[in-house]
């Protein structure tokens, strides 16, 4: 197991968190083996122990996407056990995976967001100017909440215009940014290079702490939904990814192409992004309905 996921950090150049949710899983699953059959190798299972855990989890009333993850972990499991030679058979093979009823990603409207960015009076402080740049960020450019995190000082070019981000299997890709975007990454650079005597270039990562150290994961969290819950009371309207969905949204109702789209959002395929035509349709119907004499 262990080199299994040195195999995913290495190799495959997965995230901690999901290389941490991948070992969740393989070690949930190897305690059901062990607890249930009194097998301690997990690469001995065959399709119907396997398939026994996964009614387990549905039994107990566990949400299918989750179900669906940690059948994606096994199957990358076994798929390196097969390579490694470790087993002669891939069990996965005869694994379904129970059905997901579609979910349209949350949004804020954009007169409510547009609203919070240009009318909130954030303090003139470090902290105020870079939780002003970390939402500005999040929906200026539609990035995920580990590529924000990863932007470092020379991935930001003020002149082009730009800021470069590495987003899933360590692909980097060229986001443009928007002149008010530009704007406020200088403000928070100019700031914190005052905060902090050293200057900027003893600390990489564009945005920081007030005490100069890295934003991790929960720190993003609480300053997105401190700010959210102002105009939104929906719980699923209140996280960062939330300002990913409203980016791509929102350009897709103007008109935005939707490969262009899928291009700054970083997607391997097309069929990721295409959810968001639905809400597009959605709002479609909403306009046809209330417009048209027939409706």
């Amino acid at each position: 197991m262990e080199l299994f996921f040195d195999y995913l950090r290495f190799e495959r150049r997965f995230s901690p968190h999901t290389v941490l949710s991948y070992q969740t899983d393989l070690r949930q699953f190897s305690d059901y083996l062990l607890s249930t059959y009194e097998l301690a190798d997990p690469s001995q299972a065959d399709h119907t122990l396997i398939r026994s855990w996964v009614v387990t989890l549905m039994q107990q009333q566990m949400d299918p996407r989750t179900v669906n993850r940690k059948i994606a972990c096994l199957r990358s499991y076994y798929k390196f056990l097969l390579r490694t030679g470790a087993v002669q058979k891939n069990p996965m093979l005869r694994i379904t995976s129970p059905k997901v009823a579609k979910k349209l990603p949350d949004f804020v409207p954009e007169d409510s967001l547009n609203g919070l960015l240009n009318s909130f009076a954030f303090e003139d402080t470090l902290g105020g100017v870079r939780d002003q740049l970390v939402l500005e960020l999040l929906y200026g450019t539609g990035i995920r909440l580990s590529e924000l995190i990863g932007i470092r000082h020379d991935d930001v070019s003020i002149p082009g215009r730009t800021v470069r981000v590495t987003g899933k299997g360590n692909k980097q890709r060229i986001v443009p940014l928007n002149p008010t975007l530009a704007i406020v990454i200088e403000r928070y650079i100019e700031r914190k290079q005052r905060e902090f005597a050293s200057g900027s270039n003893a600390h990489p990562a564009l945005l920081v702490t007030d005490k100069g150290e890295p934003l991790y994961e929960k720190f993003v969290y609480r300053t997105v939904k401190h700010y959210l819950s102002q105009i939104t009371t929906a719980s699923g309207q209140q996280h960062p990814h939330v300002l990913r969905h409203s980016f791509a949204t929102h350009l897709l109702g103007k008109g935005a192409d939707l490969n262009a789209i899928k291009e700054l959002l970083g997607h391997a395929n097309l069929a990721a992004t295409q959810v968001y035509t639905h809400l597009s349709i959605d709002k479609l119907k909403s306009v046809f309905e209330k417009a048209h004499p027939k409706a």
